[in-house]
């Protein structure tokens, strides 16, 4: 008696190969266009610094798809991404993020937003880390409704370097 669906160990472990075959190549082909959407968003996540010859330094910025200028950088060595906005008063910061970053939030206070309206917290940031420029004690917002680690780079930053544009590429130097 023969039985026309046997199943044979070499078919089976080849299938088997198969499948995995696919899942890794899915998975790399998912870490790829994960990574290239990534510096299409920001393209500054390694920002190149360059040290200045009387001391201090400059970096170059690449404007991203959107047309705005966002970076890497840390809050007292708390990951952030940045996006610089020159008509924000304060660097924003998400509540999330300022919990981690160990910031203290202080006297509310009420703010006009692309969305309105609304309450944040006053606050200074101890270290603020854009490549090889550190800045210290800059004054700062924690704003509730804000979501993920993406930071409005306001003037009370900014305020503390020079920065120059130039076609797609914003140039900050901190000089001392």
């Amino acid at each position: 008696m023969s039985d026309n669906h046997e199943h044979k160990p070499g078919r089976q472990a080849g299938l088997g190969m198969l499948i995995i075959s696919f899942a890794l190549g899915l998975g790399l082909l998912t870490l790829f266009f994960d990574d290239m959407l990534g510096r299409q968003i920001n393209p500054n996540q390694r920002p190149d610094t360059q040290a200045l010859q009387g001391g201090g330094f400059e970096l170059a910025l690449q404007r991203n798809r959107q047309g705005h200028y966002v970076m890497s950088g840390d809050i007292s060595g708390e990951p952030a991404t940045f996006l610089l906005d020159t008509g924000a008063t304060d660097v924003v910061i998400p509540a999330q993020l300022a919990d981690n970053a160990g910031l203290q939030a202080g006297q509310a206070m009420r703010a006009m937003t692309a969305n309105g309206l609304v309450t944040v917290y006053a606050t200074v940031i101890p270290v603020l880390h854009l490549g090889e420029i550190t800045l210290y004690d800059v004054r700062a917002s924690i704003n509730p409704a804000m979501q993920g680690d993406t930071v409005l780079l306001g003037m009370s930053a900014l305020r503390h370097v020079e920065f120059t544009q130039r076609a797609d590429t914003l140039t900050l130097r901190m000089v001392p």
